[in-house]
């Protein structure tokens, strides 16, 4: 999935015939399924975040020999600027979770981390968007396939290391989302696994603030607060308390 602006042009015109530079924040898109011109698609897996590019494309490319009437005419050569603002590729994820339980199971360790990061990756986007609701479901999914059975140390530390990240994310959407108990109890979960975390914490701190069980707040927060003396957003949460 790709998140682009772009204004496609008319050979000879210089009025857009389609263009979405006027949205704020453009959506998140998959090639193929919101995106289905054959060379825009192609371009756009050649390009890199960031990149702003100006593609021509003859009908094959475009719209053929029919066009697409009334704003494409016949063997219409179309010229596109694209800027990539975003890219996130989700196929293997998408292939993952179609498998049956059982197929997962057996898919190699490295693999699973590989698609629990990307529904992660998703997740941020969407939280960035402020789609809170939409974040969560896919933190969610990358920690539903967190729970395999590690065969060495080496391998628990790899999915303890992703599931932290996961928790922490969870917690911050559900304070978000106002439902602080959700929010304290994936702090607490992240604490079982790194029970410094500063993060980890401060979440539960600010859970526990929202759901006024204030000595509760003081603990966790004053337990943040020796691991980082210097955060400002910890020191903020304890004025408030006191």
């Amino acid at each position: 999935g790709c998140t682009v602006k772009y204004t496609g042009y008319l050979e000879h015109w210089d009025e857009p015939f389609c263009t979405n530079c006027y949205s704020k924040s453009p959506g998140l898109m998959k090639l193929g399924k919101d995106i289905t011109l054959g060379g825009l698609e192609i371009g756009l897996l050649t390009m890199k975040k960031g990149e702003v590019a100006r593609f021509v494309f003859t009908p094959d490319y475009a719209y053929g020999r029919q066009g697409c009437p009334p704003l494409i005419p016949p063997n219409a050569t179309v010229m596109f600027e694209v800027e990539v603002l975003d890219f996130l590729d989700s196929d293997e994820s998408d292939t993952f979770f179609e498998l049956t339980a059982e197929q997962q199971d057996t898919f190699p360790l490295q693999k699973v981390l590989k698609v629990a990061d990307t529904e992660r990756e998703f997740g941020n986007y969407l939280y960035r968007k402020r789609h809170f609701e939409g974040a969560k479901d896919r933190y969610k999914r990358a920690f539903s396939i967190l729970g395999r059975s590690p065969s060495s140390k080496a391998e628990q530390c790899q999915i303890d290391a992703s599931k932290l990240l996961v928790l922490l994310n969870l917690s911050l959407t559900y304070l978000k989302l106002e439902r602080p108990a959700q929010a304290l109890a994936y702090g607490e979960k992240a604490l079982e696994i790194d029970q410094r975390n500063a993060k980890a914490l401060f979440r539960c701190g600010q859970a526990c603030l929202c759901m006024t069980e204030y000595e509760k707040a003081r603990d966790f927060l004053v337990r943040a607060q020796h691991i980082q003396p210097f955060n400002h957003d910890i020191n903020n949460e304890l004025k408030k308390l006191a």
